[in-house]
């Protein structure tokens, strides 16, 4: 594992210290003292002794000078003293010579009188001569004996008790969520404003960012949540949508276009599993992902946050859900599993490219361009909506009973009314309340993406991209429940109040969303256990989750050409290793990882780049790396270039949009679906120079390069694979096999974009469901062949090349489809049975024998199989074979 040379730079200075001798002791007159607390709030149960932590530390971290006594007094707060407390004071010495961070306690006494009550506090008054006191603890005495607070109940009950009993403005405060940093500097405010919930935008993290450093940060937002009368807890949310990206150390998967180029539901489900782990170890109990999108242009700087271009092959993945979630119903307490959110509804994916605008934004500053396709518009009728932008939402809510779900930025515009006239998502509860909550019976809660409200036009404020009272309303009306309000989150309450006040949001809706939020507080356990354990830290980047990361590495990757049988690589191969992306993990990782953009360099994150792989799983082999190939090729055999893109995400991904100017210098060159000069260039170099070339694309979305195609003997789309390289060296070397398909078309041109499966005029380079294999079709079949005659005179060796293809094609066929159409229910048989028919149709492609219209059969066998009708994508098959 690779860690940033600051850090261990950092360490050798620590030590450095702690051999210097001591400096002399200063005078006591010339230290300050500081007395603090351990926490600013203590919760106490009736009946018990509340304990609360002081503590001293000096300026100069010596020993106290002088003796500090803190005098204490409690009572001025809500609960009344002698019934529910005891109205006490006292005083706390700290000796001279006591180290600066030693600690001392109190206790507050806290009566029980058997009512049951809501909380109440106790506010400590603390007083030191001589020393700077810098809080002001508070003992919340537990509100108890109410039905909301009683576990035995169900949960309609508990739900139904605590609404009950909440003020207006409690409920407004539980629609309502904050940014980290909004709170950071003054967590009170999570109590002031009754606020339901905190998030973590991409980069926004404590200031020390371990795990450790998480738990604590959201233990101490949760304590100020607890402080108030009801004790509802605060839900913490963050985007760990490749893994926990924000969190320095954690495992980062691929990014969800890898993921479908797996065709494995079940490891992108233990993906899940794991991701919940490292997020629910950190404090954090709600994940907005995943992310359902169909992507259908590439052109779109968030594509590779989509499993692919089907719908059927998004609701494949949709197993992620039940990874994050848990299966059965009741897991969403356990300490491995967060709520999922299903992201975003609806048709972010199929917005229009607006060609005007990426003209306009040439020769502009970046930070006066306009993002071409992200938040844009999808322009469509409601039938082919229902079909491709719709099709993930209904099983990910039937079948997976996923928790919460979030509106996309963009806009939908009918063409049956007309175009001109776009819905934005927020504003649309034709879409929200009677698509989601309505027709597919969504009992979950929706949360508004970051500022969400802020992008609905206001009729009498068009210019206003702030927020205003009837963005509010609008906003709420259409169905969302929680607003996601990083930094206007006491705005948004107060216009909200109004609001209702006004009776222009009524009171059912508010109690509807209310609703919705408490039932999954409740089902995640968060009023039986508010606070987070540190205890499962050790889960953040574990070996069993980078092993894991590893693997779907291997499975993601897709060899789109494999001249020669030029892969896999001998391990005592001589090869010349190039490019930029070959030792670059930021690179590498991509968006959404440590910062919202990503950032480029080889330290970003710890993990294994692709160049660490190589050396790890082929020892023997010699290799000569240069990033630009400018070394010498000397006396290698193979040259294997890896270039590809830079980070980026949502809009500043955007092919024609802004560059993200305050990313690194590498992030600021300008996207685009082609290489880049420099990567062009050292493709070139390397596969002129040596006998055998193999290039990897690690990217987000399909890059063009037809033109080059000639000169690279393999091809293979890495995607972004994260921080586990290794898995890229994996299959290289053949120690796992090439099994990835493409989860999208890879284009011919760029002119071609969009172009995806099921277009009428469809000839990509390579179409949807491509993947060359590197096992042996014969193999795969053999582990299958008991009482099965059919599939056993198929496995005869004289029916088989040597290399592992198909020798008589058309008899053999004939023979797996009629052992498919016998057993057509058995997965595992289905996919043995259609991979060695797709091998048949890739070798007859790759030797010039397929009909003109084979990239169209390939693409539709593909849909049909992931659409569950086997028997067509193996007729679809043959014809190419044969």
């Amino acid at each position: 594992m690779r860690l940033p040379r600051y850090a261990t730079l950092a360490g050798v200075g620590v030590l450095a210290l702690a051999l210097l001798p001591a400096p002399p002791a200063a005078a006591a007159d010339a230290q300050t003292v500081t007395v603090s607390t351990g926490r600013s709030v203590y919760l106490a149960a009736e009946g018990s002794r509340a304990p609360v932590d002081l503590a001293v530390s000096t300026s100069d971290g010596r020993p106290l000078g002088a003796a500090v006594t803190v005098r204490w007094t409690a009572g001025g707060g809500t609960a009344t003293a002698g019934a529910d407390f005891t109205a006490d004071s006292g005083a706390v010495t700290f000796p001279a010579g006591s180290p600066s961070g030693a600690t001392r306690s109190l206790a507050v006494t806290v009566r029980a009188d058997g009512i049951p009550e809501t909380a109440e506090t106790v506010p400590v008054t603390l007083t030191a001569a001589g020393a700077t006191v810098a809080a002001r603890p508070t003992v919340v005495v537990d509100a108890h004996g109410l039905p909301y607070l009683d576990r035995r109940l169900p949960v309609s009950r508990r739900v139904a008790d605590l609404l009950g009993r909440m003020t207006l403005a409690e409920k407004v405060g539980q629609m309502t969520q904050a940014e980290r940093a909004a709170v950071a500097d003054d967590p009170t405010a999570v109590a002031r404003w009754q606020l339901g919930s905190v998030l973590s935008g991409g980069g926004s993290t404590p200031a020390t960012n371990t795990p450790a450093a998480w738990v604590e940060m959201v233990n101490g937002l949760q304590a100020q949540a607890l402080s108030t009368r009801l004790q509802i807890p605060l839900i913490y949310g963050i985007d760990a949508v490749h893994g926990h990206g924000n969190v320095y150390g954690a495992t980062i998967f691929p990014h969800n276009v890898g993921l479908g180029a797996t065709r494995d539901p079940a490891l992108v489900e233990r993906i899940g599993h794991a991701t919940a782990a490292e997020v629910r170890a950190t404090g954090i109990p709600w994940n907005f992902a995943p992310c359902l999108c169909v992507s259908r242009d590439e052109r779109w700087g968030r594509s590779y946050e989509s499993f692919g271009e089907d719908p059927a092959l998004v609701v494949s993945m949709e197993s992620v859900i039940d990874g994050l979630q848990g299966r059965r119903s009741g897991q969403l307490d356990d300490a491995d599993r967060v709520l999922a959110t299903a992201k975003h509804f609806a048709g972010d994916g199929d917005t229009d490219y607006d060609e005007a605008t990426a003209a306009a934004n040439e020769g502009k500053p970046w930070w006066e361009q306009k993002y071409p396709i992200d938040q844009g518009v999808t322009v469509t009728d409601r039938a082919r909506f229902a079909r491709i932008d719709l099709a993930p939402y209904g099983p990910a809510v039937r079948r997976h009973d996923v928790g919460s779900a979030m509106p996309s930025f963009s806009s939908v515009d009918w063409t049956s009314d007309g175009l001109g006239n776009p819905i934005k998502m927020h504003a649309n509860p034709d879409l929200i309340t009677g698509e989601l909550k309505g027709r597919l019976g969504f009992d979950g809660f929706v949360i508004t993406d970051w500022e969400g409200i802020h992008q609905i036009p206001d009729p009498a404020e068009p210019t206003n991209s702030g927020l205003t009272a009837y963005k509010v309303r609008v906003g709420v009306n259409a169905g969302s429940d929680m607003f996601m309000e990083p930094n206007t989150a006491e705005q948004f309450e107060q216009l909200l109040l109004a609001e209702v006040g006004a009776g222009r949001v009524g009171m059912a809706r508010i109690d509807d969303a209310v609703r919705r939020i408490l039932t999954k507080k409740f089902e995640l356990g968060l009023f039986e256990n508010p606070y987070a354990s540190a205890a499962n830290v050790d889960q953040v980047g574990s070996a069993a989750h980078r092993a894991l990361g590893r693997e779907a590495v291997a499975k993601s990757q897709v060899l789109l050409k494999n001249s020669g049988r030029a892969l896999p690589l001998r391990p005592d191969a001589s090869i010349y290793l190039a490019g930029r992306n070959a030792d670059d993990l930021g690179n590498q990782a991509g968006g959404w990882t440590i910062t919202w953009q990503g950032v480029s360099g080889p330290d970003a994150i710890p993990g294994t780049s692709i160049l660490d792989g190589i050396r790890q799983v082929a020892p023997g082999a010699r290799v000569t790396y240069s990033a630009d190939a400018s070394a010498p090729t000397g006396d290698a055999q193979v040259g294997v270039v890896v270039v590809g893109e830079t980070p980026y995400a949502e809009g500043y991904g955007d092919v024609g949009g802004p560059e993200c100017g305050w990313c690194s210098v590498p992030q600021q060159e300008e996207k685009s679906l082609r290489l880049q000069p420099a990567d062009r260039a050292v493709v070139d170099k390397v596969c002129a120079a040596l006998p055998t070339c193999v290039v990897l694309v690690v990217s987000g979305r399909p890059q063009v390069l037809t033109d080059q195609l000639a000169e690279i003997d393999a091809l293979v789309a890495s995607w972004l694979p994260g921080s586990e390289g290794a898995g890229v060296a994996d299959v290289l070397f053949g120690r796992r096999p090439f099994t990835g398909r493409l989860p999208v078309s890879w284009p011919r041109a760029e002119e071609q974009v969009p172009i995806n499966v099921g277009d009428a005029d469809y000839r990509p380079l390579y179409p949807f469901g491509w993947g060359l294999r590197t096992d042996r079709g014969r193999d795969r079949l053999a582990a299958l062949a008991a009482d099965r005659p059919q599939l056993g005179a198929a496995l005869a060796p004289a029916a088989w090349h040597a290399d592992g293809s198909l020798r008589d094609a058309p008899r053999i066929l004939d023979r797996l489809g009629g052992q498919l159409r016998a057993d057509r229910g058995n997965a595992a048989l289905v996919d043995a049975v259609l991979a060695v028919a797709r091998d048949a149709a890739q070798d007859a492609v790759v030797r010039g024998d397929a009909p003109e219209n084979w990239a169209a059969l390939l693409a539709d066998a593909e849909h049909a199989q992931l659409s569950g009708d086997p028997v067509r994508a193996f007729t679809l098959l043959v014809r190419v074979a044969r």
